[in-house]
């Protein structure tokens, strides 16, 4: 099949990239390298260095490629910017979107494929993990963003019959995630530990994530082409991990030493957060199968190698 990623240089995308290049399909990519890295695409893939935001580069893409799915990563990433700059953070996912939803419609794609966020729509978690039913309450603008491009998505669905799957990720981490930015704990603190820096914890370390390796993650996007047609659907495992297990989890890995540096709590940020997969097991037949212990050695493994 002829796939368009947007963010495909990302840490998500380029690993998508490389599962569809395996697989045969033949593979654009729009990314503007703001975040994503050139090393990291596929040299299979045919890139186009680009903005999302800027229609008239998006519709140039679509009009020469007419893919037959797109597959949309390509967003600001950062909850603490999006708090800091919600025009900007709006102007990228919301605006952005919409470039690629009218590049879809427009050049009769057959289906969208979004990466939300189960980690910021749902807001602050109970004891039971929400499902897909659970009625989104983000804190931030960043959450609030994906909701809004669901909601789009939806729009032209209805209107101009593209199918889509939306996909809500939970904390999604793995080999290239950006351990320079201020998204991705994972690959942060495996910077910091195996260069012996001071790993910062802000808060008090008990905040609790719902950790998805990128391969599964992978999977579930490769499933999605073929099922899920319009359906919304949760990308997790159903637990949680602490900062501070986190923390003991891959000081166990490098053999870290040090004690964390506390800093106060930032704006914005959930103290729980996991997600029900049922429907995604259901729906996809898909479950998540690495273990956090595995996802976090095959992680560290590719930051001491790169």
């Amino acid at each position: 099949m002829k796939i368009l990623v947007t963010g495909g240089a990302g840490f998500i995308g380029s690993n998508i990239v490389d599962a569809l290049i395996q697989r045969k399909d033949k593979v654009i990519v729009i990314d503007n390298l703001s975040t994503g890295r050139k090393e990291n695409l596929n040299k299979k893939a045919k890139f186009y260095e680009a903005d999302i935001a800027d229609s008239k580069a998006v519709f140039e893409v679509f009009k020469k490629e007419k893919p037959q799915i797109v597959i949309h990563h390509a967003a600001q990433i950062d909850v603490r910017k999006s708090v800091d700059d919600p025009a900007f953070d709006a102007n990228v996912n919301i605006i952005g979107s919409i470039n690629i939803l009218k590049g879809a419609v427009d050049n009769k794609a057959k289906k969208v494929i979004f990466a939300s966020s189960g980690g910021t729509i749902y807001g602050e978690c109970g004891a039971k993990a929400p499902d897909e039913n659970a009625a989104p309450n983000p804190i931030s603008p960043y959450g609030i963003a994906k909701f809004c491009v669901e909601n789009y998505i939806k729009f032209f669905s209805s209107v101009y019959g593209i199918k889509y799957t939306i996909l809500r990720y939970g904390n999604v981490y793995g080999p290239r995630q950006d351990p320079l930015g201020e998204a991705g704990v994972v690959a942060i603190f495996s910077k910091r530990m195996l260069s012996n820096e001071p790993v910062i914890v802000f808060g008090n370390g008990r905040q609790m994530r719902d950790y998805v390796f990128v391969g599964d993650v992978v999977d579930a996007n490769l499933r999605s082409i073929a099922k899920g047609n319009n359906q919304i659907i949760n990308i997790g495992t159903n637990k949680t991990v602490s900062v501070l297990e986190l923390i003991k989890v891959m000081s166990k890995v490098t053999g870290y030493a040090k004690k964390p540096t506390i800093k106060p709590k930032r704006a914005g940020e959930l103290f729980k957060n996991f997600l029900d997969y049922s429907k995604a097991k259901k729906v996809l037949g898909w479950e998540p199968k690495t273990p956090i212990a595995s996802g976090i050695s095959l992680t560290i493994d590719f930051f001491k190698n790169n």
